[in-house]
């Protein structure tokens, strides 16, 4: 079997080149050399070079849920149960969507640049750059500001996280204290090369996460329901549309999409990968924490993560040093991108050596922390980059993109992928394209924009920039929902 591989892989990269015109037959058998330096079967091989269907599932999945299933009953507190099963599932399918959607473009865009004899060998495609191939420079510069600010808050809510799970195995240190120490562990990821390198670690990743749901779940269940526990959920609109968020946040996980189909061998084959990935990933946020709101209700209001009410025992600190990992993990998917774009500004993409890139990469990683300590507000702060940046960068700018990369007949007929078999037609695409855009603005970056936002001054208002200790145990300052009155009709 082991003598296969080579020959396999190799056939793959020469079917994946689509149309093999002379020119570009040179670039498949430097590809076809690369693959075999690759194929040898050991063991780094198994854990660094990853780029077959799998792994770009194993990415997908692991890279959408972390430390959200934290968040989540929090935000079913703010939802009600229906609600939230239901928004989950239409966030679910329209992330599942809008992935689609920038999977298209960039198979366009690549068969483009291709027919044009470009060769990607030592070059990663970043989303930005495939705005700037088929739309130009106006898109390019919209796509790379959303896209940075938004990885960039995905770093700090990595590291507000670390903090914020640790404090609950060990509480000598404060907050504060503990994000500088994770600050500096995460710093190591700077040494991680590309999303190739990442095989083993979304493998793991994606294991932790499944416990800690699991364990979230049969936990609570376990505990059954708290004394006098009340579901009012939903109550405010402010809250209400905060939840939203979280959970528009939770499915909006593909702004490393490009990335991660890039560092596979057959990209075409992304499309259906992140739909499935979504639909393992139903099966850990939904029972989980449909499981902690059923058993504690309105207390989980003032309680962002979720760790924070469930018993201390040897699988809760399981979970929290699992999820702990976990997040630093999601920090280097989170960030590779950033050490991407940083590299191209500064001309260093190209070069060879992993120190010097890590060298240059290490100024990506001080704002980050900076950020992390400025605003540790664990809950409030994902659905307030839900809001502002996921909706954009995920949902708006994908779906409007592609309706005007293929506004023109000529752009339609010469589509490298054709609309999918189940919308065969261009209008119906159109159509739902439209409804996404719409639909967010309105609801996603509208009332979820003000919605978080005032959260967040809320938050600031009760803690302060820098705060030490947020939600630490002693005199909680009031949060955003104070008990409203007791509904006494049954719904």
């Amino acid at each position: 079997m082991e003598t296969m591989l080579p020959q396999k892989q190799a056939e793959e990269a020469i079917v994946a080149s689509l149309n093999e015109t002379e020119s570009e037959v040179g670039g498949v058998r430097e590809e076809e050399k690369e693959l075999q330096d690759h194929s040898g079967f050991s063991i780094k091989n198994l854990l660094w070079h990853g780029g077959s269907v799998w792994d770009a599932w194993f990415s997908c999945a692991s890279n959408q849920v972390a430390q959200v299933l934290l968040t989540l009953p929090c935000s079913f507190s703010q939802l009600g149960m229906l609600s939230g099963i239901l928004l989950q599932i239409f966030y679910g399918i329209m992330g599942s969507w809008t992935a689609y959607l920038i999977s298209v473009l960039y198979m366009e865009y690549r068969a483009r640049k291709e027919k044009e004899n470009v060769s990607f060998k030592n070059h990663v495609i970043q989303w930005f750059e495939v705005l700037d191939g088929l739309l130009g420079p106006y898109w390019k510069a919209v796509g790379l500001a959303f896209n940075c600010t938004f990885l960039l808050f995905g770093s700090v809510i990595q590291l507000i996280a670390c903090a914020s799970n640790i404090y609950y195995i060990n509480d000598h240190l404060d907050k504060r204290t503990w994000t500088y120490i994770f600050g500096a562990c995460c710093a190591t990821s700077v040494f991680i090369p590309s999303f190739h390198n990442y095989r083993i670690w979304s493998f793991l990743g994606l294991g932790m996460t499944t416990y800690t749901a699991w364990y979230l779940a049969i936990a609570a269940l376990v505990h059954g329901q708290a004394e006098n526990v009340t579901h009012t959920g939903p109550t405010k609109l402010v809250l209400y549309f905060t939840g939203a968020t979280n959970i528009l946040y939770t499915f909006g996980g593909h702004a490393v999409t490009v990335e991660i189909m890039h560092a596979m061998w057959k990209p075409q084959k992304f499309k259906y990968i992140y739909l499935m990935a979504t639909l393992y990933v139903f099966t850990l946020t939904i029972p989980s924490a449909a499981a902690v709101y059923w058993a504690f209700g309105d207390e989980l209001l003032n309680h962002s993560n979720a760790f924070s009410l469930l018993p201390k025992n040897g699988f809760r600190d399981t979970a929290v040093i699992l999820m702990l990992i976990h997040q630093f993990i999601t920090f280097g998917f989170a960030c590779t991108p950033l050490y991407f774009v940083w590299e191209k500004v500064i001309g260093m993409h190209d070069t060879k050596s992993i120190c010097l890139r890590a060298l240059a990469r290490l100024p990506v990683v001080i704002p980050i922390w900076f950020f992390a300590i400025i605003f540790p507000f664990f809950g409030p702060i994902n659905s307030a980059v839900g809001a502002l940046l996921v909706s954009f960068t995920v949902y708006i700018i994908p779906a409007t993109a592609h309706m005007l990369t293929y506004r023109k007949a000529s752009a339609r007929q010469n589509a490298a992928e054709k609309p999918p078999f189940f919308m065969p037609s261009w209008t119906a695409m159109y159509v739902f394209n439209a409804f996404i855009v719409v639909w967010v603005l309105v609801v996603g970056f509208g009332f979820g924009g003000w919605a978080s936002m005032s959260n967040f001054i809320k938050q600031i208002d009760n803690f302060g920039l820098f705060a030490k200790c947020y939600q630490c145990k002693g005199p909680a300052p009031p949060a955003m929902a104070a008990a409203p009155p007791p509904h006494h009709h049954n719904h």
